[in-house]
């Protein structure tokens, strides 16, 4: 039949201080359960280990009223792996998953049951919490689960499947109904059913006293009837119904009362617990309860360990027994120590009912164990509390290996809780003593007695977060020993397989969190992650990351930098990965010192130069560019200055031509010979040989530039980039460019061709024939013919109706000034002499060449 099964919590990944996932193991009215860590990363995760390998049939959850979880999901598994990393998903099966209601409804002040029928064989049960509900109330983003319940059989009892009972043998001959209305409430004969005192509603509502006594009487009657004593289980069903009513109202006093204490309330406090034992005595006395059952059956709860989670035994030997019920295998840690440490009893003393006094002196006495005289742990003086731990150290090596399990383990557990103790202790010497002894327990005491992986996982957990708040004392010495014992602890290899000291180190930084703590943890982080690393270590690429980023936001200046280096040591390992846990790469994201700092590391790593370097290597460029420019603006000047001498000797000789003419047309009256040349020296100042523009910046430098770029007379070519006259550009193409050889001549057009698309451009017949130079001119841009003649040339390149390919031609064209009258010949010498001077400015890499590149008609 399937009962309630009994469970251990294995791991979980983090908790709210005071709300330890242990607390769901155990089911009563006051009961708080687990609360997640605020602001914590989803999934939560938490391993529940059964007490035996069972076929689990039903799951009952109690979610908190508003710290609601929105969908949880369950993994089931067989064993314990070799090394104990439950909650690992590839040591899982999935079952599937269950969502919970937001409680929008009822204001997010009810709390719901929510029960799953399955049917899956295992021993360790495992349930991922997902994202909260958001409400107004959970300003933490928590989850929680108050209460968790399993209900199932043992998997190896296949007893009742294979063989009939004889009591399934006589109802089944007898034609007996096992929906009988007497047996309600108990066991009907079905194989899979399920009393409904196993289910979790009845533990959370009921007073646990009560509880166990409606159990108790329960079995009672179950054996009443197989008996066929029929007046006594009516009597004992009647008893039931009235302690159920009786134990809801407990239930609620209990309630009041623990309210009422939260609240400060004393004297409403001491008033619920006085109605509550009034309450009691009266409703044992009217019961009758010592005419339905032994008296074992009053021992109070302090008297009688709560069993809620662990069913009495299998059904194949459940059978009533008179004699007391057994103590949990697993103790609170309290619990555990009471009697090993030799203390003085609390002063507070519990009050009995007069009806339960003769109770207490029929219980037997406790097991003698083995008792370690401790009590100079205890004492104001350092030295008699070092004392102690050095005692216990040497009472636990010299401990036999013969001696029995149960009292090793309380020895350990006794042990655990003066070494919690002892590290808080803010003598140097006790503290250095409670590490030590540690130590030796788990690196000796238990491999020497061969405990379980158990009993090294609670010794760690019990004592890691303590250690962990003694990293940020305001002693350095007890930081750095603290620190290092954490490190050295970590790698273990009782505890490295474990992998609970990680767990613990990517927990989020508190905001409210000392600035020593803070940094004492980062640093173990980033020590542990390079002697661990993230394989199989308890770090992963997930949690290291969250963590880091998270830290990065955090006040203390070095937490930050220990941020930055773990998420570069990441990224040498992982690459790809870490970049989706970041923001993308832009401006805005580098205009953050720490973002652009680690963007700029990842660029090292890669091998890429970094923003800075790239900016230098653009400067370089730039400062480069301008240099060269400078060059050949300069070797540029220098080649126009020749041309100006060249243009000087020209009009010298040109002026030397004039004088007899002059003479004989004037006669006595000629003028002295360099009489015309001073106004026509005036004259070509500020003004272009090619297109006769004038402009008063076109001084020397200022006329390099018009030459360079703007006069529309004038080309580049675009294969030696040398300036040459636009007339002249064919003829400089077939004989002085510098790839003159890979030019030819169309005999058609009479234009210079590239070689390659000479044929092709011969074959296609489509260029323009072009005419003799007497009949027009031929030019090389718009491959237009055009009337003869120099003015000619202006007049297309310059015009507004000219050539349409010429690429300096401007919207607004420059009209040449008609020069002053009596100028007019000195204009057209200037023009004819500036032409013939030389037709083409080459760039600096050619040098000058004074010869022209074209012959003009002599007029």
């Amino acid at each position: 039949m399937p009962h309630k099964i009994g469970f251990v919590v294995v791991s979980s990944s983090g908790h709210e201080d005071g709300f330890s996932a242990r607390e769901l193991m155990i089911h009563a009215p006051t009961v708080s359960g687990w609360r997640s860590p605020r602001f914590c990363q989803f999934p939560q995760e938490i391993v529940l280990q059964m007490v035996e390998r069972c076929r689990i049939r039903k799951l009952q959850l109690l979610a908190h009223q508003y710290m609601i979880s929105s969908k949880i999901e369950f993994y089931i598994s067989e064993s314990l792996p070799e090394y104990f990393v439950p909650y690992q998903a590839e040591r899982f099966r999935r079952l599937g998953y269950v969502s919970l209601c937001d409680n929008a409804k009822t204001g997010c002040k009810a709390r719901e049951l929510k029960s799953v029928y399955v049917d899956a064989v295992g021993q360790f049960l495992k349930l991922i919490f997902h994202q909260n509900h958001v409400n107004k109330y959970n300003i933490y983003n928590q989850v929680a689960l108050v209460a968790i319940n399993i209900i199932g059989d043992p998997a190896d009892f296949n007893d009742e499947n294979n063989v009939t009972s004889r009591e399934k043998l006589i109802d089944h001959y007898l034609g007996h109904n096992a929906e009988d209305p007497a047996l309600d409430g108990t066991y009907t004969g079905k194989p899979d059913y399920i009393s409904p005192l196993d289910d979790l509603a009845f533990d959370m509502y009921q007073d646990p006293e009560v509880a166990q006594i409606i159990r108790k009487l329960d079995e009672r009657k179950h054996d009443a009837v197989q008996k066929e004593r029929y007046d006594y289980a009516k009597k004992l069903k009647q008893a039931i119904a009235d302690l159920q009513k009786v134990g809801e109202r407990l239930g609620r006093y209990e309630v009041e009362k623990r309210c009422a204490v939260e609240k400060e309330d004393y004297d409403l406090a001491k008033e619920k617990k006085q109605q509550m034992e009034q309450y009691r005595a009266k409703v044992y006395q009217q019961l009758e309860l010592h005419n339905l059952m032994d008296a074992e059956l009053m021992r109070r709860p302090f008297d009688l360990p709560l069993q809620p989670l662990v069913h009495p035994g299998s059904p194949r030997h459940q059978k009533p027994k008179p004699s007391l019920p057994q103590q949990e295998e697993r103790l609170t840690e309290k619990r555990a120590m009471e009697p090993l440490l030799q203390e003085q009893p609390s002063s507070r003393s519990r009050s009995v009912p007069p009806q339960h006094a003769a109770v207490g002196q029929v219980l037997p006495s406790p097991d003698p164990r083995p008792k370690i005289d401790v009590a100079g742990a205890y004492s104001k003086t350092w030295s008699y509390r070092e004392d102690a731990l050095l005692a216990l150290y040497k009472k636990l090596m010299e401990m036999p290996t013969g001696t029995p399990k149960e009292d090793l383990k309380n020895m350990l557990r006794a042990s655990v809780f003066l070494i919690r103790r002892a590290v808080k202790d803010i003598v140097t010497s006790v503290f250095q003593a409670s590490l030590k002894l540690l130590k030796m327990i788990i690196t000796q005491y238990i491999p020497k007695h061969k405990l379980s992986k158990l009993e090294t996982s609670h010794c760690v957990e019990r004592t890691i977060p303590t250690l962990l708040t003694r990293t940020g004392d305001s002693s350095v010495r007890l930081r750095i020993i603290a620190s290092n014992f954490i490190q050295e602890m970590a790698l273990f290899k009782e505890v490295k397989s474990l992998q609970i000291i990680p767990t613990y180190l990517v927990q989020p930084l508190k905001a409210n969190s000392s600035t020593h703590l803070a940094m004492s943890q980062i640093d173990l982080l980033a020590r542990l992650l390079k002697d661990l690393g993230t394989e199989g270590s308890g770090f992963t690429t997930d949690n290291v990351m969250r963590f880091s980023v998270s830290a990065l936001a955090h006040r203390v200046y070095e937490v930050r930098e220990t941020a930055v280096r773990i998420i570069l040591d990441m990224y040498k390992q992982h690459r790809a990965f870490i970049l989706e846990y970041l923001p993308p790469d832009d401006n805005n994201t580098r205009k953050n010192i720490l973002y652009k700092t680690i963007f700029e590391g990842f660029a090292k790593i890669d091998g890429k130069p970094t923003e800075a370097e790239i900016r230098a290597q653009k400067k370089a460029a730039t400062e480069e560019v301008e240099r060269q420019k400078k060059e050949e603006i300069k070797v540029l000047q220098g080649q126009l200055a020749a041309l100006k001498e060249i243009q000087v000797e020209v009009q010298e000789k040109e002026s030397d031509a004039m004088k007899p003419k002059n003479q004989d047309t004037q006669g006595r009256k000629a003028d002295p010979p360099n009489a015309p040349e001073t106004p026509d020296n005036h004259y070509l100042d500020h003004l272009c040989i090619f297109c006769g523009e004038r402009n008063e910046s076109f001084t020397e430098e200022g006329l390099d530039l018009h030459y360079w770029k703007h006069c529309l007379m004038l080309t580049r070519c675009d294969y030696c980039k040398q300036v040459v006259e636009i007339a002249s550009l064919t003829e400089h193409l077939l004989t002085e460019c510098d790839r003159k050889d890979g030019f030819g001549k169309c005999y058609r057009c009479s234009e210079a061709v590239l070689k390659e698309e000479l044929p092709r451009h011969i074959k296609t017949k489509d260029c323009n024939p072009s005419k003799s130079d007497k009949l027009a001119n031929r030019c090389p841009l718009c491959h237009e013919n055009f009337s003869p003649g120099e003015e000619a040339w202006k007049a297309h390149l310059m015009g507004p109706a000219g050539c349409t390919m010429n690429l300096r031609k401007t919207h607004v064209l420059h009209k040449v000034q008609a020069p002053p009258p009596g100028k007019g010949s000195a204009m057209t010498r200037a023009g004819t002499s500036g032409l013939k001077a030389g037709s083409k400015i080459p760039t600096p890499k050619r040098g000058l060449s004074k010869s022209s590149s074209r012959t003009y008609t002599k007029r």
